[in-house]
């Protein structure tokens, strides 16, 4: 399995630190950011990660991680040259998949505990289609939240951000695909900020049936906030090893 992480968007929430770098780079505990996506890929057995983000913070990912070899990985990167949504960006990974790949996306603000290994064995043994990854939140209205089929296990549809959520988990940013996810972007439509949304993509999936999900237990966060981010660098100080 293959693995990408998209790196890329502005960090308007953590501005004025985001003004002279990318969110990814800003230090969680002893490390930046982006280090604690990467060991966890490679900690479940992935080692081949296509990193995307946009053109001015490349250099700054190349300084930290350089091939990767360091870490352990291979590590091949891509540009997003404008924002245009997290579809249009893993889009890009394209070219980097072979036509029967399977592989796992990060959104690298996304920290957690859980070790991606099960998850990554349960995809696995699904013979095609998408998952993705939930958590219980206590107020499903900030996040993407599905109404689920317990029974099938599969997603029925995902909603963003609404007024009464159809269950109490958000959407988190872990998903995983085979490569037929490349076709549906290409059939989904800009939303009304103009941008691929990566919602109305697996909510094709679930329509037709393709989209199963997994519980993270554990803690995660996705460190966008100044307060998530001061969590993340408690929970995380000193744990790459």
């Amino acid at each position: 399995m293959k693995a990408v992480i998209l790196a890329g968007g502005t960090g308007s929430r953590l501005k004025p630190l985001t003004y002279w770098t990318n969110k990814h780079l800003l230090p969680v505990g002893s490390y930046p950011m982006i280090c604690y996506g990467v060991t966890k890929l490679r900690d479940s057995g992935i080692r081949n990660i296509v990193i995307i983000t946009s053109r001015t913070a490349l250099g700054g990912f190349a300084e930290v991680l350089g091939s990767g070899r360091d870490w352990g990985v291979s590590i091949m990167y891509r540009v997003q040259e404008e924002a245009g949504g997290i579809a249009q960006a893993l889009e890009l990974a394209r070219p980097m998949m072979a036509p029967n790949d399977k592989f796992v996306v990060l959104l690298g603000d996304n920290l957690f505990e859980e070790s991606l290994s099960p998850y990554c064995k349960q995809f696995d043994q699904q013979t095609d289609g998408a998952m993705v990854l939930l958590k219980k939140v206590e107020d499903p209205r900030r996040y993407g939240v599905p109404k689920l089929d317990e029974a099938s296990g599969r997603i029925i549809h995902i909603v963003e951000k609404p007024e009464f959520p159809p269950s109490n988990y958000c959407v988190t940013g872990l998903y995983f695909y085979d490569t037929k996810v490349f076709d549906l972007i290409d059939g989904v439509k800009p939303s009304r900020r103009g941008e691929l949304e990566i919602t109305d993509v697996n909510n094709e999936f679930a329509r037709n049936e393709q989209l199963s999900y997994g519980e993270l237990i554990g803690w995660w966060t996705d460190a966008g906030t100044f307060e998530s981010l001061e969590e993340a660098g408690r929970r995380l100080k000193g744990a790459i090893s």
